[in-house]
């Protein structure tokens, strides 16, 4: 029996930048349908592997396809009914 399994080629290259303590990370859309995710230098490692985490299920999730973020940021966290 042969199990076939979808791969999905994704670029995405991650950067590390001092940003605002409020910041974990933001992820860009580039024009040739890449991804670049920033994440915050200033986070512990343990924070920026979270941080990384959450946006690449942004990504998987299709987010950038959306319109409404508070339905997004409410999807991604697991929050109840959106407002």
């Amino acid at each position: 029996m042969i199990f076939c399994k979808r791969v999905i080629k994704m670029d995405i290259n991650t950067q590390l930048i001092d940003m605002d303590v409020l910041v974990s990370e933001q992820i860009l859309l580039n024009e040739d349908d890449s991804y670049t995710i920033f994440i915050n230098s200033r986070l512990s490692h343990e924070r920026q592997l979270e941080a990384y985490a959450h946006a690449m299920q942004h990504i998987h999730e299709k987010d950038f396809e959306k319109e409404n973020a508070d339905e997004i940021e409410f999807e991604a966290h697991g929050i109840g009914d959106s407002v």
